[in-house]
């Protein structure tokens, strides 16, 4: 048996799980905050994760590792100058989720997936 071997596929062919997750990524980096399904999120978080790790380095080869997940220019700039140096001292767990109740139209596990200094404003 393969138990726990391998990783959430989401339903979706491999190329468009890739660039559902690079969206998403690219979202998170530039509001900081977003809401999505629950495994969604948690197969978004280790690929968030490694770019925040990797951006903490500021060099070239950082950023077209980085620029090979984000999607925008916008979003590989905020990276490497607001979000990365916020983590500059912490060890990893960058990100948090937070779950939020079920979709009214599927009933789908809905979640926040935020940086974990985000503060809500009201």
């Amino acid at each position: 048996m393969k138990h726990l071997h391998g990783y959430r596929k989401l339903g979706r062919p491999t190329a468009h799980r890739w660039a559902m997750l690079r969206n998403l990524s690219t979202s998170l980096v530039e509001f900081e905050r977003i809401e999505t399904t629950l495994p969604r999120a948690k197969a978004m978080r280790p690929v968030i994760e490694k770019c925040v790790t990797r951006a903490r380095h500021d060099n070239v080869a950082a950023r077209r590792r980085v620029a090979n997940v984000l999607t925008t220019d916008e979003a590989v700039s905020k990276i490497f100058e607001v979000i990365a140096p916020r983590f500059k001292e912490r060890a990893g767990g960058y990100t948090r989720i937070v779950k939020r109740g079920r979709r009214v139209g599927d009933s789908a596990q809905m979640a926040f997936i935020e940086f974990v200094d985000f503060k809500v404003d009201g």
